[in-house]
C-alpha cells in the first residue's frame, strides 16, 4: 500500500544577483567565531563587539535578502556552492536554500539573536571568558543559520550537530562548577539519543529513495509505503525530540539553565529548541502523508505542554519556570505542526512569537539577576517594580503575550492552534482541544505566580542586598526592542505570514470538523486564563513561604520533575553502569585473561623447553639415539601387530 503524501514541487529558481551570496548569512558569525576562538587573549578588549557586529550584519542581510525574495514569482531560491560527496550513486551537494521557511528563521535567529548578544555585552561584562563566551555564542548562530539554510538533510544534520556542539559548551561555560559540566554533559548525552534517530532518517531516505535532497525526497516520497513512511517520521520525529526537549527527550532542557542566562534566552527563543519544529515544518510532506504519525507528533505535543505546565507551577527558580515554560510552549508548536494542513504555519507564528516574549522573559530575569546578586529564588524577590521599573514593565509586557491576553503577540498565536486542536476529527479533537485549554490556564498562572512574586508584594531580600538597581542601557535597550516585539509581532506576523509560507507549508484543504466555534473556544481560553491570574494572585501577592510547606503527591511530583530523572536514572543510566562494568569485567577476566593465559602457558612452556638444551654433543647424541629407537619400536609394533 502507497502512502497518499502529495507535494507540490516547487520550482526553486537558481540564486542569481543578490541572492548569490546568502552563503554569507553563514559565513559572517562562523569567520567571526574561528577570529575569537583562534586568537585568543589578544581579542579580549574587542572580541565581544566583533560578535555583535557580525550577527547584526547576518541580520541586515537577511533583510536584503527577504525584500529581494519577496519580488520573486516562486518565492525560491537555491545555490549549490560544490559537490560535497560524490560517492557512488550519493551525490550531496553543499547546497542552501532561500525560501519562505527559511527566510522566517533567518531573520528570527539574527534580530533576536543579535539583540541577545547586545545584552550579554553587559550581562558578562565581569566575565573573564567573555571573548571566549562570544565565540561560542557565534559559532551557535553560525551552526543554527547552517541548519535552516541547507537543502539537504545531510546540510541540515551537519548544523544539527553543530548546534549541539556550541549548546554543551555554552551550558558548561562555567565548567568549573560541576552543576554547570553536569547539566553540559545531560545535554550532550540526550541529544545524542533524539540525533541517532535522524541518522537512521537519513539512511533510510537514502536506501529508499537515493537521495537526501529535500525537492527529491518530498517528490519521491509519493511511491514509499505507509510502513516506511510511519517509520520515517517516527525517526525524524525522535530527532525533533531531542532538540526541542519534548517527551521523552525533555529533561536536558531545564537543567541548561546552568549557563549563563544569555545563552538561556538564545537556546530557548530563537535558535536550539526551534530546530525540532523546523524539522516536522520542512518535512511537511512526509507528516502529511499518515495519519498516525500525525496523531503521534500531536501526542507528543500535548503530552509535554502539560509536563512543562505542572511542573512549571512547582518551580522557585526564576530561570526553571521560564524552562519549564518553553518546553510547555514547544509542545504547543509540536501540537500545531501535528494537526497538518494550516496548522503548521499556526505553529511557525507562535514560534516567531515565542522568540520574542521568551528572549524577553529571559533576559528580564536576566536584569533581575544581575541586581540580586545572581540570586534565582523568586521567594527571596519582591517589591521589584520601585527600583527596576524598565524591567518591569518589559517583563510584564512578555508576561502578558506568552498567557495569551489581547492584543499582545502570544494572544494572536496561541488562540488559532487552540481554535485547530478543536476541529480535529473525532474525540481526538475533544481532547487535544480541552488539553491546549487547561495549558492556558496553566500557563496564566505559574507565570502571574512568577511575576507577582518577583516584582510585587512585600520584599523579601537577603541581607546583602541594599539597593536593588535598574541594569545599564546595553541590557535595557534589548529588552524594550523586545517588548515591542512581544506586543505587536503576533498581530502583524498572523495576517501576513501564513500567506506568505504558503509555497513552502501546505494550506488547509478541507473545511474543519466544528466542535466548538471559533467564539466559543476564544471565550473559554480568555476565561481560563484570567481564572489563572486571579488565582496566582490572589495566592501570591503578599509573597510566600520561604520553605515550602508539606505538599501533596501531585506538588511532590511536579517538585521533582514528575520523576522523570528518576525513572531515567533506573531504566537507562543505572542498568548502562551495570552492564558498563560487568563488559569491563568480562574484558578485563575473560579477553585479557584468555589472551594473558595463552601467552603465560607459551611463555612457561618455553622455558621449560630451554632445559633441554645443554650446549652438549653427547647429550644430543644420546636424545637422536633415543629418538630412532622408539620410531624403530614403533614401526616393529606396527608390523608384528
Amino acid at each position: 500500500m502507497l502512502s497518499t503524501v502529495e507535494y507540490a514541487a516547487v520550482d526553486y529558481a537558481p540564486a542569481s544577483g543578490l541572492l548569490s551570496s546568502v552563503w554569507l548569512l553563514i559565513a559572517i558569525p562562523a569567520v567571526s567565531a574561528a577570529v575569537l576562538l583562534l586568537l585568543g587573549r589578544r581579542a579580549d578588549r574587542w572580541g565581544h563587539w566583533l560578535g555583535c557586529l557580525s550577527v547584526g550584519a547576518s541580520f541586515v542581510l537577511g533583510l536584503l535578502y527577504f525584500a529581494r525574495l519577496r519580488g520573486l514569482p516562486n518565492r525560491s531560491v537555491e545555490l549549490n556552492l560544490y559537490t560535497f560527496i560524490p560517492v557512488g550513486r550519493l551525490r550531496v551537494e553543499f547546497g542552501l536554500l532561500f525560501d519562505p521557511l527559511a527566510a522566517v528563521f533567518v531573520l528570527l535567529i539574527t534580530g533576536v539573536g543579535f539583540l541577545i548578544h547586545l545584552y550579554a555585552v553587559g550581562y558578562m561584562a565581569g566575565d573573564p571568558g567573555r571573548r571566549r563566551f562570544f565565540g561560542y555564542f557565534n559559532l551557535f548562530v553560525a551552526a543554527m543559520l547552517l541548519l535552516v539554510l541547507g537543502n539537504n538533510y545531510l546540510m541540515l544534520y551537519l548544523g544539527w550537530e553543530g548546534v549541539g556542539l556550541a549548546s554543551y559548551l555554552l551550558i558548561a561555560f562555567w565548567y568549573d562548577r560541576p552543576s554547570a559540566a553536569t547539566a553540559g554533559k545531560k545535554a550532550f548525552l540526550m541529544n545524542r539519543v533524539g540525533d541517532a534517530g535522524l541518522v537512521l532518517a537519513i539512511f533510510l531516505l537514502f536506501a529508499t529513495l537515493g537521495t537526501v535532497n529535500y525537492r527529491d525526497v518530498f517528490t519521491g516520497a509519493a511511491g514509499l509505503t505507509t510502513g516506511t513512511v510511519l517509520i520515517l517520521g517516527l525517526l525524524l520525529l525522535l530527532g525533533a525530540t531531542g532538540k526541542s526537549g519534548q517527551f521523552p527527550l525533555h529533561p536536558w532542557l531545564p537543567d541548561a539553565m546552568e549557563g549563563p542566562t544569555p545563552v538561556s534566552a538564545l537556546i530557548h527563543a530563537a535558535t536550539m529548541v526551534t530546530a525540532g519544529v523546523y524539522l516536522i515544518a520542512r518535512s511537511n510532506p512526509i507528516f502529511s502523508a499518515n495519519s498516525t504519525l500525525q496523531l503521534v507528533v500531536t501526542s507528543v505535543g500535548a503530552l509535554t505542554l502539560m509536563i512543562g505546565c505542572i511542573v512549571g507551577c512547582a518551580k522557585d527558580d526564576i530561570k526553571r519556570v521560564l524552562a519549564w515554560s518553553t518546553v510547555s510552549q514547544i509542545g504547543y508548536m509540536f501540537l500545531g505542526v501535528g494537526l497538518g494542513a494550516g496548522a503548521y504555519a499556526l505553529a511557525i507564528v507562535h514560534l516567531l512569537a515565542h522568540g520574542f516574549f521568551k528572549a524577553g522573559l529571559f533576559l528580564g530575569a536576566g536584569s533581575v539577576m544581575h541586581t540580586m546578586r545572581e540570586q534565582v529564588d523568586i521567594r527571596r524577590f519582591g517589591g521589584l517594580w520601585r527600583s527596576m521599573k524598565i524591567t518591569w514593565a518589559t517583563f510584564g509586557i512578555a508576561w502578558l503575550a506568552i498567557i495569551g491576553i489581547p492584543p499582545l503577540s502570544g494572544y494572536f498565536s496561541k488562540e488559532p492552534i487552540i481554535v485547530a486542536a478543536f476541529e480535529r476529527p473525532g474525540w481526538t479533537g475533544w481532547l487535544f482541544g480541552t488539553v491546549a485549554l487547561l495549558g492556558a490556564g496553566l500557563t496564566a498562572f505559574y507565570m502571574t505566580r512568577l511575576f507577582v512574586l518577583t516584582f510585587h508584594g512585600p520584599k523579601r531580600w537577603t541581607e546583602d542586598i541594599e539597593h536593588p538597581h535598574e541594569s545599564p542601557p546595553v541590557m535595557t535597550i534589548p529588552l524594550i526592542l523586545l517588548a515591542v516585539g512581544a506586543a505587536a509581532a503576533g498581530w502583524l506576523m498572523t495576517t501576513s505570514v501564513p500567506e506568505w509560507l504558503t509555497p513552502t507549508l501546505p494550506a488547509k484543504t478541507h473545511e474543519p470538523v466544528v466542535h466548538l466555534a471559533h467564539g466559543v473556544v476564544t471565550t473559554l481560553s480568555t476565561v481560563v486564563t484570567v481564572l489563572g491570574v486571579g488565582l496566582a494572585w490572589a495566592l501570591f501577592r503578599n509573597g510566600t513561604a520561604l520553605v515550602p510547606r508539606p505538599a501533596g503527591p501531585v506538588v511532590t511530583a511536579a517538585r521533582r520533575n514528575l520523576y522523570f530523572d528518576a525513572i531515567n536514572r533506573a531504566v537507562f543510566e543505572v542498568p548502562g553502569r551495570w552492564l558498563t562494568r560487568a563488559l569491563v569485567y568480562v574484558d578485563g577476566k575473560g579477553i585479557d585473561g584468555l589472551v594473558n593465559g595463552l601467552a603465560a602457558f607459551v611463555g612457561g612452556g618455553s622455558g621449560r623447553l630451554r632445559r633441554f638444551q645443554t650446549g652438549f654433543v653427547r647429550t644430543y647424541a644420546l636424545s637422536m639415539l633415543a629418538g630412532a629407537l622408539l620410531i624403530v619400536a614403533a614401526f616393529l609394533a606396527v608390523r608384528l601387530g
